[in-house]
């Protein structure tokens, strides 16, 4: 018991001082100018727009992909029905 207390000790001590000693330095502030702030937003913008017409194909797909196949028969019979 004494030597499991002694390991639970020695870990609890270096485990409470290891953030301190790898802690990152705050010293340096965030000096980038407004255009590369502008950059990046403007690259952001890009990713979400092109989300969005992605979401749009993989609900469709999910959704193909959960009929049942005699819908899906029956659909394009009518369609094939109406076209001629």
């Amino acid at each position: 018991m004494k030597g499991t207390r002694t390991i639970f000790t020695t870990l609890s001590v270096l485990l409470a001082t290891a953030p301190c000693a790898f802690a990152a330095s705050t010293v340096k502030v965030y000096n980038s100018g407004l255009l590369v702030l502008a950059f990046l937003g403007f690259g952001a913008l890009i990713v979400v727009f092109q989300l969005v017409p992605g979401l749009v194909l993989f609900v469709t797909m999910v959704k193909e992909l959960f009929t049942p196949a005699t819908k899906k028969v029956a659909a394009t019979a009518s369609k094939n029905s109406e076209g001629a």
